[in-house]
Formats: C-alpha cells, structure tokens, sequence
C-alpha cells in the first residue's frame, strides 16, 4: 500500500471547526440554543409541497434547465418589489438571487478584493463572513457596537486617522443594520445616514447584510443604508429566516456593474433555478404576510419566554439588550467570567450555546453568550434556561 504523502492546501482557506447549528449532535434531547437557525414547525410545509407539484406540472421539464423556466425572473421581481418596504429603489436586474446569502457575501468579497485589502466589521460580528473575508486574505479590523448599533463615531475617526497617517481605508465596512447577529441591536437612522455620507466621502463600499429584516417585532423598519448610498452599498436578505433555508435562496442588490461584476462566478449559471420556480409558485399559494406575522408572533413570544427566564436564573447578574427581532439573545456576564469554560458542561447537561469570543476577531468576549430563541419551543426554551444557569453556577464554585 502506497504512503500518502503530506499534502499542502491553500494557506488562504482556514481550518475551522463547525458552530453552531453545524455543531452535529448525537443526542435526541439536547436543547440547541446555539443554532441560529428558524423553528422548522414554522415552515410552510404544506404550501411548498403544492408549490413544488406546480412547478413541475406547470413548467415541466424548463423549470429543470440551467435557466429555468418564469421562477427566476417572477422572483427578482417580488424582491424588488418588497424591497420597497426599505425604502430600496432597484430595478429587477439589479436583483442577483444567490444560494443564500453566505454565497452573496462571498461573491462580494471576491469582487471587491483583493488579498491585502482591508475590512471593518462589528464587534461582535458574525462569524460565517469572518471566515469569508479570512479566506479572501483580507486584514480585519473591528468596531464595537452599542444599542444604536456600529459605533460610526469610531469609524469616522479611524477613517480620520487613516488618511491623515496616510494609511489604508477598508476597501468596505460589513454591517448587520437591523437585530444584529449575534447582539441583536439595530443600526439608528442617523449611523445609517452618516455611514452611507462616509462611504461617498472616502469611497468605500457597504456590505449591508440584512437576513433578519422581516423579524421586526414591532413592524417598524428603518431604511435600509442602500437607500442613502445605492453607488457604494450591496444590500443583502435571504429566504432562509422566511420560508425555509434549505432551500438555499438568497440575493444581492446593488447597481448594475456591480451585479454584472457578482454574476460572473456564476459562470453563465443561475442559482438553484428549480429552487425558484418553487418559490415563484408558493406566491401563489401562500400569504406572505400570513406567513411573516406567523414568524413573528412565534418569534415574540419565545424571546419573551427566554428574557423572563433570564431574569428569573440571574436577576441582575447579567446583562442584555432585548431584541426587537431576530434570533438572538447576547448576554454579557461580569468582569472575569470565561463563558468558554462551561460550554462543554452545559452541553454534558443538556443545552447548547455559543461563547462569546466566536464572533470577535481578536482576544475579546469571554464573558459574553449568544443564546438563540428561534428553533427552540417554550418549553424547551424554560427548560434550556434552567440548564444555562446550573452550569453557570457550577462554573462559578470551580473559579
């Protein structure tokens, strides 16, 4: 038998371990507060059933060529159109629909970069556009955020800075504008207007990644930063929050040399075109807004379910902004506690959760959690808590 000899991989490409909702576990009854993925009893299951049948009968075998048959184009339409509600003026062909919109920011980053350049992010940030940027090459520098979200006050001065120094400026700036994973806050009009002015001023460009914006509680929505610098942002959504992300939609908007400049990795090829045709019947069979309220009503009442249970276990203790949407609890413990250190115990005892310096590029977050309410049910939800804070105290009598 021959001996496999070392092999060298790309330097560029990160050896990562799964988080997460791709954290696999063998245990049936494990409460997962660490997948940042919607409830799959909120799936519109019966609809994307007749959807799929519709798109088979009705289309036939078009809606299985490389170009599909009508989805593709009936779905850019509906984003454009939706994407109204964010004040987002585009028209259909500045729509490039993606699979999901993970692939969105890594045609974005293969667009705007080259190796060397920089990014700015949020601190915390998520962590699947980390690994992105990482294996563009690109040098990462964060920012913290607040309740109004990206502190642009710190950005505008590091930008200051920059220029006077004679240094590099970011090539762009990635920011969650609204229930931010993992802290969940939303970005206040008046940063979304500054930054945009900034990206026009120092011409950078604006990865918006918007994948919660349908979960607002409350059914408020800010504009979106596109609609203050449409030349110099990308916006970002996804179907995966909405209908289901196994279906594996997402999409870009921007102007169009930039989509023309993202479409080219496609090679000629559109994304997951039956995947379309299906969501381009399901308009048909579904209430979108029947749907959204659904989500958010569910969405509600588990973050309300898990807020009180925190208060309940840590009283003042801890530390957390309450979500207006999203997924997303993130907590923040006192000085000195390493969240880290009790993850494998939680888990031993029957919940998952994700430590806090996951989500930041440098040595920072240790005393930080991100706890998901959205795939969990109440029950689960009161029972996960529970856990929680019996590892938590045990953590605390080994320190």
């Amino acid at each position: 038998m021959m001996t496999l000899q070392p092999y060298q991989f790309a330097k560029r490409v990160p050896e990562l371990s799964p988080i997460g909702a791709a954290q696999a576990s063998s245990r049936s009854d494990l409460i997962p507060f660490s997948y940042g993925t919607p409830s799959s009893d909120l799936f519109p299951y019966e609809e994307l059933q007749a959807a799929a049948t519709a798109a088979i009968i009705q289309e036939g075998r078009d809606a299985l060529q490389y170009a599909g048959a009508g989805g593709p184009s009936v779905v850019q339409q509906w984003i454009a159109n939706r994407s109204q509600l964010r004040s987002i003026h585009a028209k259909s062909n500045q729509v490039l629909v993606t699979y999901g919109s993970q692939q969105a920011i890594d045609h974005a980053a293969r667009t705007l970069l080259e190796p060397g350049d920089h990014v700015w992010l949020e601190a915390p940030t998520y962590f699947g556009a980390v690994n992105t940027f990482k294996a563009s090459e690109a040098i990462l520098t964060s920012f913290p955020i607040d309740g109004d979200g990206l502190q642009i006050d710190l950005i505008e001065a590091a930008l200051i800075d920059a220029v006077t120094k004679h240094q590099p400026i970011p090539k762009f700036i990635y920011v969650m504008p609204n229930f931010q994973n993992p802290g969940g806050v939303s970005l206040s009009l008046e940063r979304r207007e500054r930054l945009a002015q900034l990206a026009y001023h120092y011409n950078f460009f604006i990865l918006e990644d918007d994948a919660y914006v349908e979960l607002a509680f409350e059914r408020e929505h800010l504009p979106a930063i596109y609609s203050f610098a449409p030349e110099r942002t990308i916006y970002l959504s996804s179907f995966s929050k909405i209908i289901a992300p196994g279906i594996r939609l997402g999409w870009a908007i921007a102007s169009e040399d930039v989509i023309r400049r993202l479409n080219t990795f496609f090679q000629g090829s559109k994304a997951s075109v039956f995947s379309q045709e299906i969501v381009a019947q399901l308009f048909n069979q579904l209430s979108f807004e029947d749907q959204v309220n659904r989500l958010i009503t569910t969405y509600r009442s588990n973050r309300d379910v898990m807020v009180a249970e925190l208060r309940n276990y840590f009283d003042e203790e801890l530390s957390f902004e309450i979500p207006d949407g999203g997924f997303f609890v993130w907590i923040q413990f006192p000085e000195g506690v390493n969240t880290a250190e009790f993850v494998q115990d939680a888990q031993e005892r029957g919940v998952s959760f994700i430590a806090g310096n996951q989500f930041f590029i440098t040595s920072e977050g240790a005393r930080f959690a991100r706890l998901s309410f959205s795939y969990c049910n109440e029950e689960q939800i009161k029972r996960g808590v529970k856990i929680f804070a019996e590892a938590y105290r045990e953590y605390t009598k080994r320190s």
